[in-house]
């Protein structure tokens, strides 16, 4: 988007929300005599402690400079919500505030979907790969998960502090590193939430291995692979690993281990689709 059309998209965004703005729920009397919906412009300004005419120039697209201070003010004297303030930022070219964590939480469909992929084995985590919801095999491939405390139900501890979990990669020492890789990224993303932090010093004081991984600096994004799990009652399984976002809640992800051949299909008692059986869509 170029600056000009931002600018444009801004002004008339500022123009629709303070139109919207009933005079009354930022303490001024509506009035009789008012030929404008909503707050009027020396109204808004006032309410956000800038000039009459700058905020003029601002809702006129001209060329002006802007400040998160006053962005701020303006997203207060308007009140608000989390998605306007998101666009108001975004359309002034800015970061977009950080509030306080929300309590991760996942809704009904998505619970029920998680449960729908059974015998796959799928769970839903958030940044801090915190498990919030599971289906029956990935439960079992963990071992005892229900009656762990919620703070050890996570696959950073379970990983490091667990015999088991050690157990159930293959190839743990490429696992291990990759969780650590990701965790550092996420910490960085979300310096604010506290829970961060926490499993850090948490893990840090528990795993001598976690602290000499740590202590390498190393930073990796998730990427979808191929892993190797023992399971103790059908032994190794070749399943391919992917990450689903949700769209409406950014903080957590749907993770999914597919089949990757017809073996493990069968261990499972799962369908193998081979590669390429996806029907595609001829590009428009």
């Amino acid at each position: 988007m170029s600056d000009v059309i931002q600018r444009r998209e801004l002004a008339t965004f500022l123009r629709a929300r303070r139109e919207a703005t009933d005079p009354a729920a930022v303490g001024l009397p509506r009035g009789s005599r008012r030929r404008t919906p909503g707050l009027r412009r020396e109204e808004l300004a006032q309410l956000s402690g800038v000039s009459v005419t700058w905020y003029t120039w601002l809702e006129q697209a001209r060329e002006i400079g802007v400040s998160r201070q006053v962005v701020e003010a303006i997203g207060r004297a308007l009140r608000l919500g989390r998605d306007d303030r998101d666009v108001l930022f975004t359309l002034a070219g800015m970061a977009l505030p950080s509030g306080p964590p929300e309590p991760p939480r996942v809704n009904d469909t998505l619970a029920r979907l998680v449960q729908t992929l059974q015998p796959n084995p799928a769970y839903v985590a958030n940044v801090w790969w915190d498990v919030l919801a599971c289906n029956d095999m990935y439960a079992e491939l963990l071992g005892g998960f229900d009656e762990r405390p919620a703070p050890e139900r996570n696959i950073l501890w379970l990983t490091f502090t667990q015999k088991r979990s050690r157990n159930l990669f293959v190839d743990w020492e490429t696992e291990a590193r990759q969780l650590v890789g990701q965790f550092r990224i996420n910490l960085a993303q979300h310096p604010n939430d506290p829970r961060g932090g926490q499993l850090r010093t948490a893990l840090l004081d528990a795993s001598p291995r976690f602290a000499e991984l740590w202590q390498e600096q190393t930073a990796r994004r998730f990427e979808p692979s191929r892993k190797q799990l023992r399971h103790e009652r059908l032994g190794v399984l070749h399943l391919d690993y992917v990450k689903l976002d949700v769209a409406e809640q950014p903080d957590l992800a749907m993770l999914v281990f597919l089949p990757a051949d017809e073996k493990t299909a069968g261990k499972l008692g799962s369908r193998f689709v081979p590669y390429g059986a996806v029907h595609e869509s001829a590009p428009a």
